[in-house]
């Protein structure tokens, strides 16, 4: 007995959910859902409820992103990965990679740093799906905020790191 067509096999390949998450874009029936929509490696639908405090700090760092460092640094950037499309709250992208990527509507190469801005709906397995997922796509850092306990976890294809390598002024982000 084969199986239906409409029946998923196996995990999309990272084209697929490029193709899938553009198309739900493009949809009307999701033009006004509130919060972040994001697939799963199977083109499930992911859905975060916005947080106005989560979107303070998101801001913050896009300011302090940008200004230490120029380059791009931007919210909800589209980046589609084996593991799905996710949209790290923040990213910052050098200028090399903009010239090369910034077209795109949803990039298969992570920008350099990744950061999640941790809420708490937000689960263990989930975050540590999407660092793997943003350092496999090419991310040089991934930075894992939390609002909460007011800290910041640096990470690194080698692992946790004690600190970012970029030199960006954090001391005050929660404040």
């Amino acid at each position: 007995m084969t199986a239906s067509p409409e029946v998923v096999q196996a995990p999309l390949s990272t084209e697929e959910l490029a193709m899938r998450y553009r198309a739900m874009s493009e949809d009307p029936c999701f033009a006004n859902v509130p919060g972040k929509l994001e697939l799963d490696n199977w083109g499930r639908i992911l859905m975060t409820p916005p947080s106005f405090y989560h979107g303070v700090i998101a801001g913050r760092l896009v300011r302090r992103l940008a200004a230490a460092l120029g380059g791009e640094a931007v919210t909800d950037a589209t980046i589609a990965t084996p593991s799905g499309v996710f949209l790290p709250d923040v990213a910052w992208a050098s200028p090399q990679f903009m010239s090369q990527h910034g077209s795109e509507f949803a990039v298969t190469r992570a920008p350099e740093i990744c950061v999640e801005v941790v809420s708490p709906s937000n689960s263990v397995r989930e975050l540590n799906e999407k660092r793997n997922a943003y350092l496999a796509a090419g991310a040089q850092e991934v930075w894992m905020v939390y609002p909460q306990s007011k800290r910041i976890e640096f990470y690194g294809a080698q692992g946790q790191l004690p600190c970012s390598h970029y030199v960006v002024d954090l001391s005050d982000i929660f404040s």
